[in-house]
């Protein structure tokens, strides 16, 4: 029997209601013949009630004792949909991520996996057991529990798929990946399909469908990815090896990046170890920098601006404070009242002037920017969060997504 990887994300299973659906659409497969991982999320906002939990007994939790608290999230979920099924007459087991095999690095809240052991996985699937199995966890050398980090069940799925050597079924609660999240612009065309380099470039710069290390993994694997609805029939979206009879256009869609802080650095003394430093501490943290930017040295010295979540905040206003002291010159400003607004298309490397007409529409419309950064596929804006309506729609409509 062929083995099947999907994965349940957390609104997909946030009511027992929801759970008994997504045990039908399981039991389907199973009845087809498959054999049937299932990977899940914790029950709609779990873990970010586990957080909040957390900051209200201290400010700044302890991140091994944190990922210990939110990890218990999808150990419900997983016992649950077993109960579920097996009530229904179909055997199934549950497992944490440590009793999966799945194998972290890294530092805690944002580990990665390193390897899995599928061997466990295997022997119940040679039994004829339905397999659910946590996401967004695993342990690591030491034998703690670690987490992932946001969309880490995504990435639990495919890494199990490629370790499998099966396809990756995504299900959630949009039906398939959109060239512009229609929340945002209610007129967004849904894609059929979507290279893995387009896809991984779109969920760097924003785009919540996907997890960028899921797609990183399976476009390694070379593993199928196919995204849709948990609760529709509806077709979704294949993420696929690139094909050249896919249509070509200049620009596939437009990310939307919130909750993003801005940091500005003036007056720095201009020696690289200085500039050195600032990005060394920051790294230290496993702070994510976006976008990055460096004035021209001026009477020896320069300002940086960079991107960084603003999930990673108070972890950034504590190294700027630290640098302030070492650096007295230095005047740290934060901007978070502003959105990231990126265009992504494989097409635009044989396609020039995609940047020329998106600074016209802009000036057109009044549309102010504060960073522009470019890759061989994408072109990013900050702009201010006010405009970011208006900003996408005009995109949307210029590109025809």
């Amino acid at each position: 029997m062929a083995v099947i990887v999907q994965k349940y994300g957390g609104s997909s299973v946030e009511t027992i209601e929801k759970m008994r659906k997504i045990a039908e659409r399981v039991i389907l497969e199973k009845k087809r013949g498959h054999s049937l991982v299932v990977v899940v999320s914790a029950m709609g906002k779990t873990t970010n009630q586990l957080i909040q939990i957390a900051r209200s007994v201290t400010e700044n939790p302890n991140k091994r004792e944190l990922d210990m608290l939110v990890s218990t999230g999808e150990q419900v979920s997983i016992s649950l949909l077993a109960m579920i099924l097996q009530s229904a007459g179909y055997d199934s087991v549950s497992l944490t991520g440590f009793q999966a095999g799945i194998q972290t690095e890294g530092i805690h809240t944002k580990n990665r996996i390193i390897d899995i052991d599928v061997k466990r996985i295997q022997k119940y699937l040679n039994q004829g057991k339905i397999v659910i199995v946590a996401g967004f966890q695993g342990i690591n050398t030491a034998g703690d529990i670690t987490t992932l980090g946001r969309g880490g069940s995504d990435t639990t799925a495919v890494a199990l798929a490629a370790k499998l050597q099966t396809r990756c079924e995504i299900y959630t609660d949009v039906d398939g990946i959109y060239a512009v999240d229609p929340r945002i612009y209610a007129g967004a065309k849904k894609l059929d399909a979507v290279f893995y380099e387009e896809m991984m470039e779109m969920a760097s710069l924003g785009a919540k469908v996907m997890e960028p290390r899921a797609v990183e993994i399976g476009q390694k694997y070379k593993v199928p990815i196919y995204v849709a609805a948990s609760h529709k029939t509806t077709r979704g979206t294949y993420i696929k090896e690139r094909d050249e009879t896919m249509e070509q256009k200049g620009v596939t869609g437009i990310t939307v990046s919130d909750h993003v802080a801005m940091i500005t650095v003036n007056h720095v003394p201009y020696m690289v170890q200085n500039i050195a430093l600032i990005f060394e501490r920051l790294g230290r943290q496993d702070v994510n920098l976006d976008m990055i930017s460096q004035t021209p040295p001026t009477a020896g010295f320069v300002n940086l601006s960079f991107t960084a979540s603003q999930e990673d905040e108070l972890v950034i206003d504590q190294i700027m404070a630290d640098l302030e002291k070492e650096m007295p010159t230095i005047q740290v400003v934060k901007d978070l009242e502003i959105s990231k607004i990126s265009v992504v298309g494989i097409g635009m490397r044989n396609l020039s002037g995609v940047a020329a007409r998106v600074f016209k529409l802009f000036a057109n419309h009044q549309i102010e920017f504060k960073q522009v950064t470019t890759s061989e596929i994408s072109i990013s804006y900050t702009i201010s969060i006010q405009d970011q309506e208006k900003a996408v729609r005009i995109l949307a409509e210029a590109f025809d997504l």
